[in-house]
């Protein structure tokens, strides 16, 4: 997955009211879907600026934010020092190409990140092995689309069907699968929807 693009676009990323607005929304859904408290340790992967997180505050424990954008690495740490993010982590981290921590999180967020993932299985099966027993991931991301979301050249997912996804968190070991709406994404006139997949590691 390349950065170039997100490493440019970090600085700006949060003055896009539309990408604040679903960030808090994905958020929402999160927080009415599966349970947190003060001790809720949460990696959200391919955090981007942590718009995510930063909408979870004061409902979750110790966060640590990974992303492999070393721009957008900077807009989370300039948030963590200024109290936005109080207390995070920042990791470099991309699953596709490194193995996961020894590390193990109550809940996984990750938003409109899984259709840059190439190597869907090997970044689903970190997932698995991060979450604690009985943690939960959340993934956020597009239905399934015609292509023009990215355009011709992207070489991602053009968006997710449910039930196809729901089976490979499934083979992944991960159980308790489920799939609704969360919000939407209008681009160049059209709308795309976005689902929020829930999925726990057995206990």
């Amino acid at each position: 997955m390349g950065t170039e693009h997100f490493d440019a676009t970090a600085a700006d990323w949060d003055r896009d009211e539309q990408k604040v607005v679903r960030a808090q929304e994905v958020a929402r859904s999160v927080a009415t879907t599966v349970p947190l408290s003060q001790g809720t340790r949460v990696l959200d992967y391919g955090a981007g600026t942590g718009l995510v997180t930063q909408a979870l505050v004061g409902q979750i424990g110790p966060a640590t934010l990974a992303d492999s954008s070393s721009g957008m690495r900077g807009v989370i740490r300039d948030k963590v020092a200024a109290g936005v993010l109080p207390g995070a982590r920042v990791w470099d981290l991309d699953l596709e190409a490194q193995p996961a921590p020894d590390e193990r999180f109550d809940l996984i967020v990750t938003s409109l990140v899984l259709h840059h993932i190439r190597a869907l299985e090997r970044v689903l099966a970190g997932f698995a092995e991060l979450l604690e027993p009985g943690g939960y991931l959340c993934i956020a991301d597009l239905d399934r689309e015609d292509g023009s979301f990215h355009g011709h050249d992207f070489d991602g997912h053009h968006g997710f069907d449910r039930v196809e996804l729901a089976g490979q968190l499934t083979d992944a070991g991960l159980v308790d699968v489920s799939v609704r709406d969360c919000t939407e994404f209008v681009r160049d006139g059209v709308t795309y929807s976005v689902f929020l997949a829930v999925a726990r590691r057995p206990a």
